[in-house]
């Protein structure tokens, strides 16, 4: 019954975090978190700890760790931590060659912030339903974010909801200018490596998480709310940026 609880509690804390956000914002979601695909039902679950999928995150985790020594490649994966949409949109401006604002592309903002807070809801079943122990909990260690610790230890390691974030981002973001799709995807994938990188995440939880947001990014299309914002910051994006 505790155990219930504990991932009703999960459930409820973290819909809350983002229709807070949501409604600070003025945005909205395409989908409600019910109304999104349960990844526990199409994904398989993360890797127990006596098999070599277990070893693999094992040996990832100490890769991670030793990447901790290059100063630049640190500094990107503390930067890459800051848990805001709207920072995932202005990292992934760069990769996109152009910038991406409320005030001058609202179009084209409005559809990455609702799609990036749609598609990342498929995060919160397998996490509460899972509760991973995090790497750093786990090898008693920290993380190159401390201020991030307490909250992360207290919620499911599986899936990485940054990685969701920034491949949702490649993904929404190539659509729009596909002549900029290797950027982006090479950007998202050393977003999600970050995770990594920090402690924060296992391997598989951010190999899971490009898969968990490409099924998102799929649902999206359902929607033609969806569509027709598409439709209009692609307008946009020619008319402001003529491509």
């Amino acid at each position: 019954m505790k155990s219930l609880l504990r991932v009703v509690l999960l459930s409820a804390l973290l819909h809350a975090s983002v229709l807070a956000t949501l409604r600070a914002q003025e945005y909205r979601t395409y989908f409600t978190l019910d109304e999104m695909p349960d990844l526990t039902k199409c994904l398989p679950a993360p890797p127990d700890t006596t098999g070599m999928d277990f070893a693999y995150d094992v040996t990832r985790y100490f890769w991670g760790k030793a990447q901790r020594t290059d100063p630049e490649r640190a500094a990107l994966a503390v930067r890459d931590a800051t848990w805001s949409i709207d920072s995932v949109i202005t990292l992934f401006s760069e990769p996109f060659g152009y910038p991406i604002t409320k005030e001058e592309t609202p179009e084209l903002y409005k559809l990455m912030y609702e799609g990036i807070a749609t598609v990342e809801l498929i995060r919160v079943r397998p996490k509460a339903h899972y509760m991973r122990r995090r790497p750093f909990v786990r090898f008693h260690e920290g993380t190159l974010t401390p201020w991030e610790e307490a909250e992360l230890s207290g919620e499911g390691s599986y899936p990485s909801g940054h990685t969701i974030r920034g491949w949702c981002a490649a993904t929404l973001l190539t659509e729009i200018n596909p002549a900029a799709a290797e950027r982006l995807f090479a950007r998202a994938w050393t977003y999600g490596e970050s995770r990594v990188i920090v402690g924060a995440h296992w391997q598989s939880d951010v190999d899971a998480s490009r898969l968990a947001a490409d099924i998102g990014c799929a649902y999206l299309r359902s929607s033609r709310d969806f569509l027709f914002q598409m439709a209009r910051a692609k307008e946009e994006f020619a008319r402001v940026y003529g491509r």
